[in-house]
């Protein structure tokens, strides 16, 4: 026996549609539980909302440093 787990989404018309790979010409016995996902929140750019008042000023106790600034490659001229 084998487990797959999927998340698959229902279209408009509520229809589920389930693709599952499997060897041809077998009969199979399949339990289906189905369990809605909650989605979460987001805003019109697709941000979770509140994600940047729970983040603001995470890295104050714990600043980044920024290293020394790499030399540039050295370049083959154009002919």
């Amino acid at each position: 026996m084998n487990t797959l787990k999927l998340n698959a989404r229902t279209g408009q018309d509520g229809i589920l549609k389930l693709e599952i790979p499997a060897l041809p010409n077998q009969t199979f016995e399949i339990v289906l539980v189905l369990q809605a996902i909650e989605e979460e929140a987001v805003d019109e750019f697709g941000w979770p909302i509140g994600f940047f008042e729970e983040t603001y000023g995470s890295f104050a106790d714990d600043p980044l440093d920024r290293g020394e600034e790499l030399p540039m490659p050295v370049r083959d001229e154009l002919e």
